[in-house]
Protein backbone atom coordinates (compact mmCIF):
# COMPACT_ATOMS: atom_id res chain seq x y z
CA UNK A 1 0.00 0.00 0.00
CA UNK A 2 1.37 3.28 -0.64
CA UNK A 3 2.60 5.46 2.15
CA UNK A 4 1.66 8.41 0.85
CA UNK A 5 -2.07 7.70 0.39
CA UNK A 6 -4.54 10.10 2.58
CA UNK A 7 -7.15 8.08 4.19
CA UNK A 8 -10.14 9.50 5.87
CA UNK A 9 -8.70 9.32 9.52
CA UNK A 10 -5.12 11.45 8.15
CA UNK A 11 -7.75 14.69 7.47
CA UNK A 12 -7.07 17.38 9.50
CA UNK A 13 -9.47 20.55 9.85
CA UNK A 14 -7.67 23.50 8.37
CA UNK A 15 -5.60 21.82 6.23
CA UNK A 16 -5.35 23.08 3.14
CA UNK A 17 -4.50 22.07 -0.45
CA UNK A 18 -3.59 24.47 -2.99
CA UNK A 19 -3.98 24.69 -6.73
CA UNK A 20 -1.49 25.74 -9.39
CA UNK A 21 -2.11 29.92 -9.98
CA UNK A 22 -3.40 30.59 -13.17
CA UNK A 23 -3.59 33.80 -15.26
CA UNK A 24 -7.07 34.01 -17.10
CA UNK A 25 -6.63 34.27 -21.26
CA UNK A 26 -8.88 34.16 -24.07
CA UNK A 27 -7.89 30.79 -24.68
CA UNK A 28 -9.95 29.78 -21.26
CA UNK A 29 -12.85 31.14 -22.72
CA UNK A 30 -12.84 29.91 -25.96
CA UNK A 31 -11.86 26.20 -24.90
CA UNK A 32 -14.67 26.68 -21.93
CA UNK A 33 -17.17 27.26 -25.09
CA UNK A 34 -16.17 24.62 -27.10
CA UNK A 35 -16.22 21.69 -24.26
CA UNK A 36 -19.97 23.22 -23.12
CA UNK A 37 -21.57 25.55 -26.14
CA UNK A 38 -21.64 28.55 -23.79
CA UNK A 39 -21.40 31.44 -26.31
CA UNK A 40 -23.24 34.01 -24.16
CA UNK A 41 -21.68 37.67 -25.34
CA UNK A 42 -20.79 38.51 -21.92
CA UNK A 43 -17.91 36.40 -22.22
CA UNK A 44 -17.12 36.84 -26.27
CA UNK A 45 -18.14 40.20 -27.18
CA UNK A 46 -15.94 43.05 -25.91
CA UNK A 47 -18.65 45.57 -27.58
CA UNK A 48 -21.77 44.32 -25.11
CA UNK A 49 -19.49 43.11 -22.14
CA UNK A 50 -18.19 46.72 -21.86
CA UNK A 51 -22.20 48.00 -21.63
CA UNK A 52 -22.07 45.53 -18.76
CA UNK A 53 -21.99 46.37 -15.22
CA UNK A 54 -18.68 44.56 -15.49
CA UNK A 55 -16.82 46.62 -17.97
CA UNK A 56 -15.78 43.94 -19.50
CA UNK A 57 -15.97 40.24 -20.56
CA UNK A 58 -16.21 38.17 -17.81
CA UNK A 59 -15.06 34.24 -17.04
CA UNK A 60 -17.76 31.95 -16.77
CA UNK A 61 -19.13 30.57 -13.06
CA UNK A 62 -18.48 27.14 -13.92
CA UNK A 63 -15.29 27.30 -15.75
CA UNK A 64 -14.06 29.08 -12.13
CA UNK A 65 -15.60 26.15 -10.63
CA UNK A 66 -13.93 23.55 -12.45
CA UNK A 67 -10.72 25.05 -11.14
CA UNK A 68 -11.45 23.86 -7.79
CA UNK A 69 -11.18 20.52 -8.65
CA UNK A 70 -9.50 18.65 -6.45
CA UNK A 71 -7.54 16.52 -9.31
CA UNK A 72 -5.74 19.72 -10.16
CA UNK A 73 -4.72 20.41 -6.50
CA UNK A 74 -1.90 19.26 -4.22
CA UNK A 75 -4.50 16.82 -2.86
CA UNK A 76 -4.84 15.13 -6.31
CA UNK A 77 -1.85 12.47 -5.92
CA UNK A 78 -3.11 11.88 -2.11
CA UNK A 79 -6.16 10.65 -2.65
CA UNK A 80 -5.93 8.12 -5.75
CA UNK A 81 -6.06 4.98 -3.29
CA UNK A 82 -8.67 5.92 -1.17
CA UNK A 83 -11.10 8.39 -2.91
CA UNK A 84 -14.72 6.60 -3.71
CA UNK A 85 -16.36 9.57 -5.03
CA UNK A 86 -17.13 13.12 -5.58
CA UNK A 87 -20.70 13.57 -4.24
CA UNK A 88 -21.45 17.30 -4.21
CA UNK A 89 -20.42 20.63 -5.39
CA UNK A 90 -21.39 24.56 -4.79
CA UNK A 91 -20.12 27.42 -5.49
CA UNK A 92 -21.24 31.20 -4.78
CA UNK A 93 -19.52 34.21 -7.15
CA UNK A 94 -18.59 37.18 -5.31
CA UNK A 95 -16.56 39.07 -7.52
CA UNK A 96 -15.80 39.03 -11.49
CA UNK A 97 -12.79 37.39 -13.14
CA UNK A 98 -11.76 39.19 -15.79
CA UNK A 99 -9.34 38.29 -18.56
CA UNK A 100 -5.54 38.86 -17.47
CA UNK A 101 -6.60 38.18 -13.51
CA UNK A 102 -4.59 35.41 -11.99
CA UNK A 103 -6.33 32.84 -9.92
CA UNK A 104 -5.44 30.67 -7.11
CA UNK A 105 -7.29 28.07 -6.26
CA UNK A 106 -7.58 26.35 -2.76
CA UNK A 107 -9.61 23.58 -1.13
CA UNK A 108 -9.76 23.64 2.73
CA UNK A 109 -10.63 20.58 4.94
CA UNK A 110 -13.87 22.01 6.81
CA UNK A 111 -15.61 19.18 7.96
CA UNK A 112 -15.38 15.59 8.58
CA UNK A 113 -18.00 12.81 8.84
CA UNK A 114 -17.37 9.40 9.61
CA UNK A 115 -19.38 6.83 8.02
CA UNK A 116 -19.28 2.91 8.13
CA UNK A 117 -16.80 2.51 5.74
CA UNK A 118 -15.90 5.70 4.80
CA UNK A 119 -16.07 8.84 5.47
CA UNK A 120 -17.00 11.96 4.29
CA UNK A 121 -14.27 14.91 3.73
CA UNK A 122 -16.06 18.47 2.88
CA UNK A 123 -13.94 20.88 2.26
CA UNK A 124 -14.68 24.57 1.05
CA UNK A 125 -13.35 25.78 -2.03
CA UNK A 126 -12.03 28.89 -2.33
CA UNK A 127 -10.68 31.05 -5.51
CA UNK A 128 -8.70 34.61 -4.78
CA UNK A 129 -7.36 36.57 -7.10
CA UNK A 130 -3.84 38.48 -7.88
CA UNK A 131 -5.56 41.59 -5.15
CA UNK A 132 -5.88 39.03 -2.87
CA UNK A 133 -9.71 39.48 -3.12
CA UNK A 134 -12.02 35.74 -3.07
CA UNK A 135 -13.87 35.39 -5.88
CA UNK A 136 -15.13 31.94 -5.04
CA UNK A 137 -16.30 30.54 -2.48
CA UNK A 138 -17.98 27.01 -2.04
CA UNK A 139 -18.23 23.19 -0.95
CA UNK A 140 -16.61 19.87 -2.32
CA UNK A 141 -17.50 16.80 -0.48
CA UNK A 142 -15.89 13.51 -0.93
CA UNK A 143 -16.19 9.62 0.01
CA UNK A 144 -13.20 8.80 1.13
CA UNK A 145 -12.13 5.20 2.53
CA UNK A 146 -11.36 4.41 6.04
CA UNK A 147 -8.01 3.09 7.00
CA UNK A 148 -7.91 -0.29 6.38
CA UNK A 149 -7.14 -2.26 9.22
CA UNK A 150 -3.75 -3.75 8.23
CA UNK A 151 -1.83 -0.56 7.46
CA UNK A 152 0.42 1.84 9.28
CA UNK A 153 -0.97 4.69 11.03
CA UNK A 154 -0.54 7.42 8.54
CA UNK A 155 0.86 9.58 6.63
CA UNK A 156 4.24 11.73 7.94
CA UNK A 157 3.71 15.37 6.62
CA UNK A 158 6.45 17.56 5.77
CA UNK A 159 7.35 20.37 7.30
Amino acid sequence: MDSTTLYFEDFQLGETFRSPSKTITDAHFLFFSGLTGDSHPIHYDDEYAKSTRFGGRVAHGLLLSAMTAAGASSLSPLIEESIVAFVEQSARFLQPVLIGDTIAPALEVSELIPKRNVGLVRLTSRITNQRGETVLEGTHAYLVKRRPANSDSGVERGA
